[in-house]
């Protein structure tokens, strides 16, 4: 599997590695435009939620998201760019924000979104997918609301640990991704940012 290590509590490596997947330059595209171009990109990217895809952790959050906040989505408009919950903001990271946006214009071709994440508690997981719900990748657009249009409506994502899933992403969230999308691990790009463990590296050496 072809995972990125996001050492750094933010996605903001994710449009980088993603753009470093478009491996032709200007003086081979013309052999490149022959190949099919979702060829070149991952058919799965998996991003992790807390601290990587946004800037908190959701077993610390006190509540489910009450309010928003309103903010310019890099640059694409006034959108829903927090969510509150008691006196904590939730937050789309800039590099997760920009992937995102990226892969809902179409820049990606043949590459869809889902999340593994091991929320720590039942409360931290309804927590994380109500703030799904409500952060806008551009105006009039949730998080959730992509990763509907990518999977026609089915809800594939693996998000808590709670059985059948478990604390580690190797043995119950990644397998159950692939049962539920059909894509092979060695099409998939992971990031996450757990820094008292190595999931990609647990999931690139059991998942094969």
């Amino acid at each position: 599997m072809r995972v990125q290590s996001v050492l750094a509590r933010s996605a903001f490596i994710a449009t980088q590695a993603l753009r470093s997947s478009q491996r032709y330059t200007p003086n081979t595209l013309t052999t490149a435009s022959t190949l099919s171009m979702s060829s070149i990109f991952p058919e799965l990217c998996v991003f992790d939620l807390d601290a990587c895809l946004w800037d908190q952790e959701m077993f610390e959050m006190p509540s489910m998201p009450s309010s928003t906040v309103m903010g310019d989505l890099n640059g694409r408009g006034e959108g829903v760019a927090g969510v509150m919950s008691g006196r904590n903001k939730i937050s789309l990271n800039k590099g997760s924000l920009i992937a995102l946006q990226e892969h809902s214009d179409g820049k990606y071709p043949g590459m869809k979104v889902a999340l593994a994440s091991s929320a720590d508690t039942p409360k931290a997981e309804k927590i994380g997918r109500a703030a799904l719900k409500m952060l806008e990748v551009v105006p009039g657009q949730t998080v959730w609301d992509l990763l509907m249009r990518d999977w026609e409506g089915t809800d594939v994502n693996q998000i808590g640990r709670q059985p059948p899933l478990s604390s580690n992403k190797a043995k119950s969230h990644f397998p159950m991704l692939k049962k539920a999308t059909g894509i092979r691990y060695d099409k998939m790009l992971f990031f996450d940012d757990c820094n008292w463990g190595d999931h990609c590296g647990m999931v690139a050496a059991a998942c094969k």
